[in-house]
């Protein structure tokens, strides 16, 4: 297994639509280990395929968050269904985006359905954290990032903070998501 390095935002591939994985081999197999232990190395609670420049739909979480009982570490393709309009409103970080935290909108409950590395199907039904990392690291296969769903005034407060940021891409620009 090999820990790799984590895209930041400004990378265009953080703001690409994933394409689905279609292929269930050794190669996924690799990148599904290569994708958990550079999770595990971040200290993060997830991380998605193009946090590491792969444009695949696949995502790895912390097989020990709070709810995650069949302790999960990747889902491949997934797909969320919300089991009621509940809402949380909380922190939320990215290792995109290092240093930066802020409140934001997530359904509070979140049935996900996808594959396994070896192309079994698996369910996982979150609340709280589990739910607010499932829906964050499905944002990131859809071009999406937290600081996307800020209100306008936010967005551009952000936008000026990472624009000073030492490590940030000066093409930094909100997406229409």
């Amino acid at each position: 297994m090999t820990v790799l390095d984590i895209r930041k935002v400004g990378d265009p591939v953080l703001r690409r639509v994933a394409e689905p994985v279609t292929v269930f081999d050794a190669e996924l197999h690799k990148l599904v280990d290569d994708l958990s232990q550079t999770l595990e190395q971040s200290r993060g609670a997830g991380l998605a395929a193009p946090q590491i420049g792969v444009s695949l739909r696949l995502f790895a979480i912390n097989p020990d968050l709070p709810g995650n009982d069949v302790r999960l570490d990747h889902l491949i393709n997934p797909g969320l269904e919300f089991p009621d309009d509940e809402e949380q409103y909380g922190p939320e970080g990215c290792l995109s985006i290092p240093g930066i935290y802020l409140d934001t909108k997530r359904r509070m409950n979140v049935v996900a359905r996808g594959l396994t590395k070896h192309g079994d199907p698996v369910q996982i039904v979150g609340a709280g954290l589990l739910a607010r990392c499932i829906q964050h690291e499905t944002d990131h296969l859809d071009g999406v990032l937290f600081i996307d769903r800020q209100d306008e005034a936010g967005q551009q407060r952000i936008l000026a903070t990472l624009r000073e940021a030492a490590w940030a891409d000066a093409q930094l620009k909100v997406s229409p998501h």
